[in-house]
């Protein structure tokens, strides 16, 4: 019975995916009767190959839509597409079997449904030969810190030709996100991914060169940033002058975020005179509400299914210590790490420390929690490298001042932080919380609210390890006003101002994970009509902020 109705699911699932396509391409083709491209600006290039594969994610039908509003208004629209033009791809890598290829004319079909609308630069792969010799024989290491001279033709520019391509570091976050895992394992699995990766990235920097150099577009719109298709693609555009604006996904249910800046870094500019109304407070007092509840999403992933609260048991063994100090973790391949790493090398390395810090405090009980996303059921996103790694390998469980939180465990960490002296986190977003919630947060990494002061954030490891031991040592911890002051109002900004709404336009497909097209007309993604696109074209075109008006 059990098979019958995951074969019964499967059909209902590819019967809504044909009808979601024929309503994805019919949009295109209506947008594209509608558009009269002005013919004195310049184009606006969009490139987002890691956003999808064969269906419609978030961002895949962030990008689109954007570039649709952009078109209806006049502006002209290229997708840089890829025509199995990487040899392995972020999100065609099988981590269990490197050596089977992308699905790639799947992906090329999705890719024509969603580029209908607008004119398409296909990109294929070849690889260079000379970077193929250069690369054979090397390990992790010397592939982590591989940069190449990107071959000059006649129709390229000369500044990208003084430069060479940090070609392994601008991959090694992809590889490390592919394979679920921080530190990598050297050995032949790993070292041909790293190869191809490389290869491909090098092939996308070639074309994409090519590409500005044509066109000069007036900027380029690339998703994420981070993942190495695009990742390349944004250094090849500053090195060649233009600007680059990149996106993300927001704060709020099916909305997006655009910056200027690293779309993962989530950089907000919030003005020093910004001061709450009465409906503001209002508005964020009941955000706040449904979120300490645990009624919330991220990424359209509901990561709370139920939500426990401190049991007897617990609340009789925290009796028995001093205090509480919970320990909230990270998922170690996240792409926000990559901006997390400037005290700390990695998490594990900041874990290492907390470890020494527990067994010297018997006095305090900690309870280490590993994020609700790091082994996520039903997905291929467990992670590799996990918090529940860690604790096994060091037997940090059989302390006796230590409570393990596993990921699918869904304990209350808003009840937990109430009853704790003070919060350890790395830089995940429950310090933010936490800080409204009046409690003290010793933050080891950079996050998006460090840009203001809203936590204490050390600057050397050696800071940190003295403020924790001046934390557990104190009767009582001064907070200062501020924090809590630019937490409320990073967070409004965060989700009211800088995360563009596109729910009038997507909803949740039946199949996992990604989206599909309400109906609408397409005239409805005009700038006058839709306050999102109205954002988007005029931080593109007019460079203003990527904020929607209060």
């Amino acid at each position: 019975m059990k098979n019958g109705k995951s074969s019964l699911n499967a059909v209902l699932i590819r019967c809504a995916t044909l009808r979601d396509n024929w309503r994805l391409f019919r949009l295109g083709i209506k947008v594209a009767n509608k558009v009269h491209p002005n013919p004195e600006q310049k184009p606006v290039v969009f490139f987002n190959v890691t956003a999808r594969l064969t269906g419609l994610s978030q961002n895949a039908a962030f990008a689109m839509l954007a570039a649709m509003g952009l078109q209806l208004d006049g502006v002209p629209v290229i997708y840089f597409a890829c025509q199995a033009g990487m040899s392995r791809c972020v999100l065609g890598t099988n981590r269990d079997d490197h050596l089977q290829p992308p699905p790639c004319r799947g992906c090329i079909a999705q890719a024509q449904r969603v580029f209908a609308h607008a004119p398409v630069v296909w990109f294929n792969y070849a690889p260079d030969p000379n970077l193929q010799a250069a690369l054979e024989g090397i390990g992790i290491v010397q592939m982590s810190q591989f940069s190449y001279q990107l071959s000059a033709t006649s129709s390229q520019r000369s500044a990208i030709n003084d430069e060479k391509i940090p070609l392994g570091s601008i991959v090694l976050p992809s590889l490390r996100w592919a394979l679920r895992r921080y530190n990598l394992v050297d050995n032949e699995a790993t070292r041909f991914l790293f190869r191809e990766y490389i290869l491909s990235a090098y092939r996308v920097a070639q074309e994409y060169t090519a590409l500005l150099n044509q066109l000069e577009p007036q900027a380029a719109v690339i998703f994420n940033g981070i993942m190495y298709p695009e990742a390349v693609a944004r250094w090849v555009a500053m090195q060649l002058g233009y600007r680059v604006i990149t996106h993300e996904v927001g704060f709020e249910p099916f909305s997006a975020f655009f910056t200027d800046g690293q779309a993962t870094a989530y950089p907000i500019h919030i003005p020093p005179d910004f001061e709450f109304s009465q409906e503001q407070n209002a508005r964020l007092d009941q955000y706040l509400e449904r979120r300490f509840q645990g009624n919330f999403s991220m990424a359209g992933i509901r990561f709370w299914p139920e939500m426990r609260g401190l049991d007897e048991a617990f609340l009789q063994r925290a009796a028995q210590y001093r205090q509480i100090v919970p320990v909230f973790t990270n998922v170690i391949y996240d792409t926000s790490q990559l901006h997390a790493n400037t005290v700390f090398p990695h998490m594990f390395a900041w874990l290492d420390l907390i470890l020494g810090i527990i067994k010297n405090h018997p006095e305090t009980l900690f309870v280490i929690r590993a994020h609700p996303d790091e082994m996520r059921p039903g997905t291929r996103k467990q992670s590799r490298e996990s918090v529940r790694g860690w604790v096994q390998a060091h037997k940090v469980a059989d302390l006796p001042n230590v409570v393990f939180v596993d990921s699918q465990e869904y304990l209350s960490s808003y009840q937990l932080i109430q009853h704790s002296k003070f919060v350890m986190v790395y830089n995940s977003s429950i310090g933010l919380e936490a800080v409204l919630l009046g409690v003290a947060v010793l933050c080891s990494g950079k996050a998006r609210y460090t840009q203001y002061p809203t936590v204490f954030f050390p600057a050397t490891v050696q800071e940190y390890a003295q403020k924790a031991e001046e934390f557990l040592r104190a009767e009582k911890i001064a907070i200062p006003e501020e924090f809590s002051h630019n937490a409320r109002r990073f967070m409004y900004y965060q989700h009211y101002r800088a995360s563009l709404p596109f729910g009038d336009f997507i909803e949740s497909a039946k199949r996992p994970g990604f989206v599909r097209l309400r109906s609408f007309r397409q005239e409805q993604l005009r700038s006058e009509r839709c306050a999102a696109v109205h954002t988007i074209l005029d931080g593109v075109i007019h460079n203003q902020p990527f904020l929607l008006p209060e």
